[in-house]
């Protein structure tokens, strides 16, 4: 087998071997209905409560505050706008940092277009918000504030809790897309003190298509999908039973390992960019020196196109991504380093 160097982790990861083994049974033995009466359908809706509480232990959570979705991209999506539909007669108007998902920044557009008034939170040369700033933003008519709690791009971590006490303060809802950060970082949502927290399976090892939404309990949510009274009724459709008991494993062993995990990936991740200044001119790191995830890298170099050392690197057996993975085919200049002033 061709030997291969994958460094896009932060887009796409293998599933783990354990956590495929627990999900074969329900392919083709415990295949029931979860909203059935009978015993093949309670059977399955029981391990769905597993699964529920083993990701909700992850974040420090409840049970009861997990929806489980198909990602990260239908967690952000059911946060914002499940929040500024259901409390339209609050107030018109959002504040999103600039550096968000575009999952985050195209439903913010998503309500520019029905006369909500959006607000772009600005931020520092390493991405970083200002809590302060926010503060001077919000407004009466505020309902909502979202920030991702770290960069996918760039790795920068934001001060989460201080901004969730501003929103607090202010009487504002506060969302954070966690997507980045949970598997990667320690995470607690009482902690945190926020009212809505994405998360995706991809950074867990889980696969693809699998995520949640955490809701403090008490949040009034309006639904996206509706239908039946899957998810308490916060989102109709059959379960992908499968793939939740795939989350709630890898959230399981993720739990167990993340400490070892973030000590290992660290020392790799500052070997690596080590020896990449020192031998490459004109480089420079992009996102907070420190105030970073522990196994994230992201690296500029002057004068270089970015996907042509993309493609030059994957015919070496090196596999790296340049801007988010979900625009990495774009061909424009990401808007994340945008934000913090690189051209």
């Amino acid at each position: 087998m061709e030997k291969r160097v994958y460094l896009d982790n932060a887009a796409a990861t293998a599933v783990r071997n354990e956590v495929i083994e627990e999900m074969l049974p329900f392919f083709d033995i415990e295949f029931g209905n979860p909203s059935t009466v009978y015993d093949m359908g309670s059977r399955v809706k029981a391990s769905i409560d597993d699964q529920r509480a083993k990701v909700a232990s992850l974040i420090g959570a409840r049970p009861e505050e997990i929806i489980f979705t198909s990602g990260g991209t239908e967690a952000n999506n059911l946060a914002i706008k499940g929040i500024a539909f259901a409390h339209r007669k609050k107030g018109d108007h959002i504040i999103i940092g600039a550096t968000e998902h575009h999952s985050v920044l195209n439903s913010a557009r998503f309500f520019e277009r029905l006369d909500y008034e959006v607000t772009f939170l600005q931020v520092d040369e390493y991405g970083l918000v200002d809590p302060q700033r926010l503060k001077e933003l919000i407004r009466p008519e505020t309902i909502l504030v979202s920030v991702a709690h770290a960069s996918n791009e760039i790795g920068t971590i934001q001060p989460i809790a201080e901004i969730a006490e501003v929103c607090r303060d202010k009487n504002v809802f506060f969302h954070t897309d966690a997507v980045a950060s949970v598997g990667n970082i320690p995470i607690d949502v009482k902690e945190l003190g926020v009212d809505l927290l994405s998360l995706s399976g991809i950074p867990l090892r889980a696969p693809k298509g699998t995520g949640a939404l955490y809701f403090r309990k008490g949040l009034r949510l309006m639904p996206l999908l509706h239908g039946g009274i899957q998810e308490s009724g916060r989102r109709g459709g059959t379960e992908n039973v499968p793939g939740i008991i795939g989350l709630g494993k890898a959230a399981e062993l993720t739990l167990q390992e993340l400490p070892q995990k973030i000590r290992h990936v660290k020392v790799l991740r500052d070997k690596l960019v080590k020896g990449i200044i020192d031998s490459v001119e004109n480089i420079k790191l992009t996102g907070h020196p420190e105030n970073r995830l522990p196994g994230h890298a992201s690296l500029c170099i002057q004068a270089i196109e970015g996907e042509a050392l993309v493609f030059m690197l994957s015919t070496q057996g090196i596999y790296v991504n340049t801007g988010s993975a979900c625009a990495s085919k774009a061909l424009k200049t990401s808007p994340v380093l945008v934000a913090i002033g690189i051209p």
